[in-house]
């Protein structure tokens, strides 16, 4: 016969009313069938984050004047809400693989991480069953045991998951006294006395004073990751995004966070599934990563400093402006040659992320930004005037002397390095350089030359030539056959910007599967491998 656990009448009325408080939360958040008033915005929020997010909620709206309304329940629960309501503007997921469905699915767009949570088990006050491990849970038969329903809440199902791969879920399954659709309601029901253990986060446990949290090794080593984001349906999607930003920021949202027991891990996080997603923020030539790693700081309208390589303009303009306009936030942007940007960041400039039209520059200047990541390759070729095909057909017809001749400027950008590199392979730089007459920072100058008449015939990049249908109207493009003609582009997030999510955000805008297209259509060679 299994003893029950003496209960505390003070635990029973604490715990009571915070039932009534949930209950009229959500009594009160799913008034108006799911939906919110124009002005409002409506949060589908996973339970067991119900008392951060209610207190974050009313700092944003005595912030900004914006109202939030919050609808609770477990994870999967309002991932089917949401998808059969076709309504509201965030949702607040305890795990991330349920975002990684919404954004499967078309829910969700863009998805912030939030905070981390760590699984163990809650018992009465000081462990009396003496409970050191998952595995316990499965082999002792003293035990009543509540878990999050799997189907509905992430707890539930992170638990089935976890105990699964230890291969005890039969075994386990078999004792489990009751399951319950929200983490709270299994926590309740240990803080009541009506069973004596429950997998919750340490988060929720925390809101338990008469309870114990106990670590076990089977689950630290399996953080997980509170995950928000703004869903499609949303019809006001900056003012949403900007309350996902203050949620998931470094010093509006994390200490809330961290108030009701989340604890963030200093430098990379080991959180499951998500890689290094959270972490102090750091100074400059500290942190490495790709920005997501280290929380932004709030600002209601955030400003971007943004260098990039010339040549990537026609290829990214129109989508930094939807960016711009989605976000709600401003990006000034630097387009130059990248040997002019350098020299800018070498005398003193910091900005927030870095696009660069070649390796080499960015390797200049490593220190100041995270890891870069290849976007894509551009390879070198001639413009040529159509007056000019009987005799300018090759790289060594550059040589031949009465040509005007426009190049790169070697130290200003990439293609003027990546020029004198190739004409110094093929022995042709001595005769060429006597044919020059304009050198330039950026390609699209010399286009602009070309096509003028004040030049027979300009090295350039692709992109340059395909930017505009003109061009290749009334020009010719002649391919380099040599190995030395390429450069490749990366993108980086500064160390030192307040704003590394922000700027991976733009990033993944400018560089998603309908921008490949763009890229390609404009002679880039497409290199950024998929996540």
């Amino acid at each position: 016969m299994v003893e029950k656990s003496s209960t505390n009448p003070s635990a029973i009325a604490v715990v009571c009313g915070r039932i009534c408080v949930i209950g009229l939360a959500v009594l009160l958040c799913c008034s108006g069938c799911g939906s919110a008033p124009d002005d409002r915005l409506l949060v589908y929020c996973a339970a067991g984050m119900r008392l951060p997010m209610t207190e974050l909620a009313r700092a944003f709206e005595a912030e900004t004047g914006t109202a939030v309304d919050l609808q609770f329940a477990g994870s999967n629960t309002l991932l089917g809400n949401i998808a059969a309501s076709g309504q509201g503007d965030l949702y607040l997921a305890a795990d991330a693989s349920y975002m990684e469905i919404a954004q499967a699915q078309d829910l969700v767009r863009e998805a912030l991480p939030v905070a981390p949570l760590t699984a163990g088990l809650i018992v009465a006050k000081d462990n009396p069953k003496q409970l050191a491990s998952l595995a316990e849970l499965a082999t002792r038969d003293d035990l009543k045991i509540a878990i999050g329903n799997p189907d509905a809440a992430a707890v539930g199902k992170f638990t089935r998951k976890a105990v699964t791969e230890l291969g005890q879920w039969d075994a386990f399954a078999e004792r489990i006294t009751v399951t319950k659709p929200t983490v709270n309601e299994i926590a309740n029901d240990v803080a009541l006395g009506g069973v004596d253990v429950a997998v919750v986060w340490d988060a929720v446990a925390a809101q338990y004073p008469d309870t114990s949290f106990v670590n076990v090794p089977e689950l630290d080593a399996r953080r997980k990751q509170v995950m928000i984001g703004v869903l499609s349906s949303s019809k006001q999607a900056a003012r949403a995004l900007s309350f996902a930003r203050f949620v998931a920021s470094q010093d509006r949202g994390r200490p809330v966070f961290e108030t009701h027991g989340h604890h963030f891990a200093v430098g990379s996080g080991g959180v499951e599934g998500e890689g290094e997603s959270e972490g102090e923020g750091k100074g400059e030539g500290e942190g490495k990563g790709d920005g997501e790693g280290r929380g932004d700081v709030w600002f209601a309208e955030p400003e971007l400093t943004f260098y990039c390589g010339a040549m990537l303009r026609p290829a990214i303009e129109d989508r930094i402006r939807a960016f711009e306009e989605r976000e709600g936030v401003r990006i000034t942007r630097v387009y130059n040659g990248c040997g002019v940007l350098v020299s800018q960041m070498r005398a003193g400039e910091r900005p927030d992320a870095f696009f660069s039209c070649d390796q080499r520059f960015l390797d200049d200047v490593s220190q100041w930004f995270d890891e870069g990541r290849t976007v894509s390759g551009n390879p070198m070729v001639i413009l040529a005037t159509k007056q000019s095909a009987d005799k300018l057909n090759r790289l060594a017809d550059l040589a031949e002397p009465g040509w005007k001749l426009g190049l790169a400027h070697p130290s200003k950008s990439a293609l003027g390095a990546l020029t004198q590199s190739l004409l110094r392979d093929t022995e042709l730089l001595e005769p060429v350089m006597k044919n020059r007459v304009v050198d330039s920072a950026t390609g699209d100058f010399l286009v602009n030359q070309v096509r003028a008449g004040g030049l027979d015939a300009a090295i350039v990049y692709l992109s340059n030539a395909r930017a505009t249908p003109q061009t290749l109207e009334e020009l010719r493009v002649i391919s380099i056959d040599h190995p030395g003609t390429r450069a490749v582009q990366p993108s980086a997030v500064g160390t030192s910007s307040a704003h590394p999510q922000l700027c991976a955000r733009l990033f993944a805008a400018l560089t998603g599967a309908a921008e490949r297209d763009r890229f390609e259509a404009l002679g880039f060679e497409w290199e950024l491998e998929s996540d």
